[in-house]
């Protein structure tokens, strides 16, 4: 039992690391008017190598621990303390990998709109 729960806990971490991953932040839209495509292309990457900084996997990694306690004690108390874990493994898992990309998307719209682009969105 001990081992399935364990096995269920690693399955639902990994497929929250999918789901986060999956939510990839979407390209700023720029206002192109009066933007040199070049400037624009080094500036880019190098606000996308400081987005990079905001580490996804180690909020998904807390935010399933945590959400595995959390289904771990309600489960304790329907009799259902594998399910439950894995479940709060999931949503633990998955809510903190979407914060964590709206940080970094966040990050890469606030260095582009500090270099002078009028980020749209």
């Amino acid at each position: 039992m001990i081992m399935r729960s364990l096995s269920t806990l690693i399955v639902s971490t990994l497929g929250s690391l999918l789901i986060a991953g999956c939510a990839a932040h979407p390209d700023p839209i720029i206002d192109m008017r009066g933007v040199d495509p070049d400037m624009l292309a080094v500036d880019w990457d190098e606000c996308e190598t400081y987005s990079e900084e905001v580490v996804i996997a180690a909020g998904v990694a807390r935010g399933s621990a945590t959400g595995a306690a959390v289904g771990a004690i309600a489960g304790a108390i329907n009799g259902d303390v594998g399910t439950a874990a894995a479940n709060g493994a999931l949503y633990g898992g998955t809510r903190s990998g979407l914060d964590a990309d709206e940080d970094k998307q966040r990050v890469f719209k606030r260095c582009l709109a500090g270099r002078g682009y009028r980020v749209l969105n």
